[in-house]
């Protein structure tokens, strides 16, 4: 979605937080002379389109869209590490606003700048500025005591798109997201807690824990981005793990991704290039929230792939009514930039992306749990805390993703890997709540039995 405008006084929409943790090796020390050398200051946070960098290599953009990119660059270079083959930079946060205002041009159409947005989808939109940026707030890494002589490092970013709103007296019926992190520095782990609240003026947000790649087009972006994989997984040689607590749903439109999958290639299969109108988006998406209901059905097959992969690796039909597993699948959308689509068929949203998209949503089911994925509804939801170990590279494999008949087939590179919900369009506010712990990435390299891990050494956003 284009940026249209920066938050009044908080800069390009782009932060980060990273930090060496120093801590002198003194005999009988508890952990109590531990220092935090910041890498990125608060005035690298402030910066907004038209200010200079600091470093000269970085381009100065009045555009606050080419800004932002450059921004991002920019802050990677004073967060990379370089402990593995492959230098890495940080975790990312997303957060979106889903309002559209259909009476500007701000966001092309399936890649193409029009004129006029023409079109029967509702978005929501309270007026003129509904796709303002947010107001962010920071509180910066620090050392602190948890008792028991336990010594961690906290942090978060958090805030609201409200512009009018006072967050030091109480968040009201205001939107409002939080992100926070912990870890114990005597055992290593980490864990991030987040929040997300809707309002009256913006009931579609949503607030994702990215793993991304290093460099390339990460998911839903068509430049070049920054992030923690140096080593993308590449179906079907990869496994992700990560404990999932949900404490509060986010009622019943939340789309909770118990993990939301990303890439990028063109119809044909080639690799994506940056080319806004041949590029696709593509992503799967497993939902998690009990209350979502299959669109997929017999009586309703243009929410449904073409077709389905079985575990054994048969093609069952969409319209084989005593065999297709539909309640396996929310629903299926095609990307608007294709040529050769199977009737009936439904397009994904034209806008939401710089590029096209396809949609492959998910639900609990017999037919993913063979790879580690909920079986029922209700897995892995509010009060049933768990530790996750998914072979997310033989379920995508098996899914279905147009592509240009007589085409080689797409390799299947995913540059994002993502945990979090998108609360679409509640009628009235709504509130999710959870934490992410021991989120990793496990990659099986082609050729080889052995299997490298990626992201465990997590480094704060």
């Amino acid at each position: 979605m284009k940026l249209a405008s920066e938050a009044p006084k908080m800069g390009s929409p782009r932060l980060a937080d990273c930090a060496d943790l120093y801590c002198p090796t003194i005999a009988g020390d508890n952990g109590s002379n531990c220092e935090v050398h910041h890498k990125v200051n608060e005035s690298d946070n402030r910066l907004g389109a038209g200010d200079e960098f600091p470093i000269m290599d970085f381009k100065s953009y009045t555009d606050p869209d080419l800004y932002a990119v450059e921004k991002e660059l920019y802050l990677a270079s004073l967060c990379e590490v370089h402990d593995s083959v492959e230098p890495w930079h940080f975790w990312m946060i997303m957060l979106k606003n889903g309002n559209f205002d259909k009476s500007t041009t701000l966001c092309p159409e399936n890649g193409k700048k029009v004129s006029k947005i023409v079109t029967d989808r509702k978005f929501p939109c309270f007026g003129e500025g509904c796709m303002n940026q947010p107001l962010v707030y920071h509180n910066s890494s620090r050392v602190v005591f948890l008792g028991d002589q336990m010594v961690s490092l906290i942090g978060g970013f958090y805030g609201t798109y409200d512009l009018d709103a006072n967050l030091s007296t109480d968040v009201g019926k205001n939107s409002y997201f939080s992100v926070s992190w912990q870890r114990n520095l005597n055992t290593g782990s980490w864990i991030i807690s987040h929040r997300l609240t809707t309002s009256l003026k913006y009931p579609w947000l949503m607030l994702y824990l990215r793993a991304d790649a290093t460099k390339g087009f990460n998911g839903g972006y068509h430049y070049s981005g920054r992030g923690i994989m140096g080593k993308l997984p590449v179906s079907p040689n990869f496994r992700v793990k990560l404990t999932l607590d949900v404490k509060h749903g986010g009622g019943s439109n939340s789309q909770f991704y118990l993990l939301d999958i990303g890439s990028c290639w063109k119809n044909n299969g080639d690799p994506c290039d940056g080319d806004v109108l041949t590029d696709v988006t593509r992503y799967s998406e497993m939902i998690i929230n009990p209350a979502t209901t299959s669109w997929c059905r017999p009586d309703n097959l243009v929410s449904c792939p073409p077709y389905h992969v079985s575990p054994i690796g048969e093609i069952i039909y969409r319209n084989d009514t005593s065999r297709f597993p539909y309640s396996a699948y929310h629903l299926y959308c095609c990307p608007g930039n294709a040529k050769y689509l199977e009737k009936p068929y439904d397009i994904c949203d034209p806008y939401s992306n710089p590029q096209a998209q396809e949609l492959v949503q998910i639900l609990p089911h017999p037919e993913w749990a063979v790879h580690g994925y909920p079986e029922k509804k209700g897995d892995g939801w509010v009060g049933d805390s768990r530790a996750w170990e998914l072979d997310v590279g033989a379920l995508s494999s098996r899914l279905y993703f147009y592509q240009d008949p007589g085409t080689i087939p797409a390799k299947r590179v995913w540059f994002s890997i993502n945990v979090g919900t998108e609360i679409y369009v509640s009628s009235q506010g709504a509130t999710a709540e959870w934490t992410v712990s021991d989120f990793d990435v496990l990659v099986v390299p082609e050729e080889s039995n052995s299997t490298d891990e990626l992201g465990s050494g997590f480094l704060p956003i």
